[in-house]
């Protein structure tokens, strides 16, 4: 049951990172006009556009996708617990700028931003902890 829980949970951040770093590097003024989609706007609401600074959060998205696949497709620990802790470190600072910053958005969007983002250290974290419940050796490969 860990073994499905890990490659889940490590399939959804990769699959995550690969939708928001895909979007972010290749069509960055779209992602910066349109995240989320569906006519809400989290980007553009706080700050002027600066195509550098969002293709590195794509690119950001994308090492952190490649670092879950290759979690997922050889369940080895050390990368394992290396893919989801560096999904965690990158969500926990995330996290708290937007909690610091929510007066950018309706009630809405406040909400979805706040409830997207505690799912992104959330979900990292449950990996974590079905990687320490699953069998097998605690050393390195």
């Amino acid at each position: 049951m860990a073994d499905r829980v890990v490659r889940i949970g490590l399939a959804v951040l990769a699959a995550i990172g690969l939708m928001v770093g895909v979007w972010a590097a290749f069509f960055p003024r779209s992602f910066y006009d349109d995240f989320p989609s569906g006519g809400r706007v989290w980007v553009a609401v706080d700050g002027p556009y600066n195509e550098h600074l969002v293709r590195d959060v794509g690119e950001l998205n994308l090492a952190l996708a490649v670092a879950a696949i290759v979690a997922a497709v050889t369940l080895a620990r050390w990368a394992v617990v290396a893919a989801a802790a560096a999904w965690a470190v990158n969500a926990l600072p995330h996290l708290v700028y937007h909690l610091r910053h929510l007066d950018l958005y309706d009630t809405t969007d406040q909400v979805a931003n706040v409830a997207s983002l505690v799912g992104a250290l959330v979900l990292p974290v449950v990996v974590l902890v079905a990687e320490w419940r699953r069998p097998g050796p605690r050393e390195p490969a």
